[in-house]
This record gives structure tokens, C-alpha cells and sequence, in this order.
């Protein structure tokens, strides 16, 4: 696929950063002399940075806006860290802004999604015969089975740029033909960033299930987004234009009253350009 493409097949999933009144991303420095802009998967997470930078400063008029991950992807994401942008207080004059090079852009996965990530990577056939005898795990097992993911896991160590997606070999999507088409229905793959979003789906897809399908183990598949858009631009036999991203659909009980983030109830309503102005 060319990189418009996968641009494309990125285009339908937001992700959320906190920015100025004017749409201006805020840079953060976690570390000594690094310049970061952070982009969240989870509005939640987005959200808690917009109240804490705010803790420290009233006075500063921030936001969580919301952004197009194919339009970040190349431009920013993946872009030349050499590029030069205007760091400036939120509300000043361009004028006051400083040039800088070397900004950091970061993309943070869904903590839940990630731990989970590392839970597939690390437990054992044992473990999961464990789970299946007890039907559901003990404090003690929960513990355990965290502390190993916490501290063995192979992959998905860092906390941003390291996104899982979730597959199920078995689950399939039809995408209907528009009016006017011709010929079969097109069988998808849908990938999804929450864990949690497709285990629901593959139980309300069990309830619907013919009775010989009843009981059947979901084969559950982990992949880095990175390397699956490193896959993507090479030569391949599988077709990733019938591989689908399924957006993460924040569960209404992570939420609380006063996180909200996203004014509309679709972020995709609010989506920014391919870049957050001057940063």
C-alpha cells in the first residue's frame, strides 16, 4: 500500500492532545532538555493531562482537541524529529514564540489495552488452564499474573509508541456492496486497539452463533500498529485493504461527569487538520 493508503486506513481513528484555545499543540518536557507533544488513544487519558497542566496554571486556556491518526502519522508521528517549530506560551503573539528543533511526537496507547498486550504475551498455557478450571481469576492469580506481565514481557515495554492491536482469527466482518454494485458481499478482518471492545464483540457474536460453534477458544492474535504499517508497505500476499481498524469505544463506566473531553458526542466532528499549527 502507498503511504496515501494507509493514511486512509488510519484516517476514520481519532486520537486527542491537548492544545491552545487556537487549535496549538502544548509541548511538555517529562525529561531533562526533551521537548514532547503527546497524542492519547483514550480521551480519558488525554483529559487527565488537560486537569493537571491546568492545576498548575488556571490561567492557561487549554482543551483536549481531537485529530485524525492518518494525518499525523507521516506528518508528525513518523516525520524528520529535525523539524523545526514555533514553541510559545498558550495565548501569546507569534512573535514571542522561539524556533525549536527536535520535538518529540509521542502517541499513547490505552493503559488497560496495554497491560493487556503484555498479559497475552506472558501467560502460559498453564495459566490459561488455570483460568478456565477456576472460571474467573482469584486477587491472588490477578496479582501474579500483573506482576509477570509488568516485569517479563517481551514487547510493549514503553508506555507510548508501542500500540497493540487485537485480532481474532475466527471473527470476520461483511461489508455490504453499495447500491448499484455487483457481485459478493467483501469479507473484512477487523483489528481493534481495545482488548476489551472485542472480547464484547466476540461473546455477542457467540450468542448469535450456530449451536456446533458454541464453546469454540477465540484465537486471539497481537500486533505492534508500527510493524503492522511496516508490513503494509511491502509486497505481501495478504490484502490489507479487507483488514479493518475498529476505534476504540471508551466503556461509559471509565468516564466520569466531569471528563468532558470532547464537546461532541463524535470526535471525529471536531477532527483537526494534518497538522496542529504552530506548536
Amino acid at each position: 500500500m502507498t503511504q496515501e493508503e494507509i493514511e486512509g486506513w488510519l484516517e476514520h481513528i481519532p486520537v486527542f492532545a491537548v492544545t491552545d484555545s487556537n487549535g496549538a499543540g502544548v509541548v511538555l518536557k517529562p525529561e531533562n532538555d526533551t521537548s514532547v507533544f503527546y497524542f492519547f488513544l483514550n480521551p480519558m487519558q488525554a483529559n487527565a493531562t488537560l486537569q493537571q497542566l491546568k492545576s498548575s496554571n488556571e490561567e492557561m486556556d487549554l482543551k483536549v482537541s481531537a485529530f485524525s491518526l492518518g494525518k499525523i502519522w507521516f506528518n508528525l508521528l513518523n516525520a524528520d524529529s529535525e523539524k523545526e517549530v514555533l514553541l510559545k506560551s498558550p495565548g501569546s503573539e507569534d512573535s514571542e514564540g522561539e524556533a525549536t528543533k527536535g520535538v518529540q511526537y509521542r502517541i499513547v496507547p490505552d493503559t488497560r489495552d496495554l497491560l493487556g498486550a503484555r498479559m497475552l504475551l506472558t501467560m502460559s498455557p498453564e495459566d490459561g488452564e488455570k483460568l478456565k478450571e477456576g472460571g474467573s481469576m482469584t486477587p491472588e492469580m490477578a496479582q501474579e499474573a500483573i506482576k509477570k506481565a509488568m516485569t517479563e514481557s517481551p514487547k510493549f515495554k514503553e508506555t507510548f509508541n508501542e500500540i497493540p492491536v487485537f485480532t481474532i482469527a475466527q471473527m470476520r466482518m461483511q461489508k455490504q456492496l453499495s447500491e448499484g454494485e455487483s457481485g459478493e458481499p467483501i469479507t473484512l478482518l477487523p483489528m481493534y486497539f481495545s482488548l476489551q471492545n472485542m472480547v464484547g464483540t466476540w461473546q455477542e457474536f457467540m450468542k448469535q452463533a450456530p449451536a456446533d460453534v458454541q464453546g469454540v477458544e477465540p484465537a486471539i492474535n497481537l500486533m505492534s500498529l508500527h510493524d503492522l504499517i511496516e508490513m503494509m508497505q511491502k509486497e505481501s500476499e495478504i490484502d490489507w485493504r479487507h483488514v479493518v481498524l475498529v476505534p476504540s469505544a471508551p466503556s461509559a463506566s471509565s468516564a466520569s461527569p466531569g471528563d468532558a473531553t470532547v464537546q461532541s458526542p463524535d470526535p471525529m466532528a471536531q477532527m483537526g487538520g494534518g497538522t496542529l499549527g504552530d506548536i
